[in-house]
């Protein structure tokens, strides 16, 4: 299981660190998207910037890099026992850092909630979908994406221990929680000040 994982983690890091939503910015709408809008890398600045499609594009792609290494730590690492549970939420945290601390941004990065949600879609598909609601409801409510998401993920711990009483998943739950705070404090301050931008206010 070591071997497994000294490859797995750096796998996951590197492939959560692909900035899909520049990527995709640049090569199909000429968009910096770091030098435009919110300046974030994430889906939201992507489809109020490039357009829908390379919006959605981007959130696929974000997903799919939390998604796929956790996949491929659960077939490889993935048990019952609680070092398991470690090592696959050691992965997931890897992929998520990735995204947040992007070795291809000289370590900065996005915001990390899609890509946490793929991590979490694979570790816990009920959590998921309970802070999928969370969001959406949240979204629709006051059409905010940034307030979705910091309710979505208030809420994960607890969700994850609920579903799983298992304190390596809940702990890798709360480490994300605390960092997309951290990387929301933008966003809560604009927030506060009534000054974030809407869903509502895009054509």
């Amino acid at each position: 299981m070591v071997v497994d994982l000294l490859i797995l983690m750096p796998a996951a890091y590197l492939l959560g660190s692909i900035p899909w939503g520049l990527v995709l910015a640049r090569l199909f709408s000429g968009v910096n998207v770091r030098q435009a809008g919110s300046k974030n890398i994430g889906a939201f600045n992507v489809y109020r910037l490039a357009g829908r499609r390379l919006g959605i594009w981007t959130l696929v792609g974000d997903l799919a890099k939390g998604a796929v290494p956790v996949l491929a730590a659960s077939y490889f690492l993935g048990g019952p026992r609680w070092q398991d549970e470690a090592a696959v939420g050691g992965v997931a945290l890897a992929a998520f850092l990735g995204h947040v601390y992007s070795v291809f941004l000289r370590f900065r990065g996005g915001k990390g909630v899609a890509t946490a949600a793929g991590c979490i879609l694979v570790l816990s598909p009920w959590s998921f979908l309970v802070s999928m609601l969370v969001y959406v409801l949240a979204v629709c409510i006051r059409g905010y994406s940034s307030l979705g998401s910091l309710s979505a993920a208030a809420l994960l711990p607890g969700v994850m221990w609920v579903a799983h009483h298992s304190v390596p998943l809940s702990l890798c739950a709360l480490t994300m929680t605390v960092i997309i705070f951290i990387r929301h404090m933008g966003n809560i301050k604009r927030l506060v000040r009534g000054e974030e931008d809407s869903f509502f206010s895009l054509k």
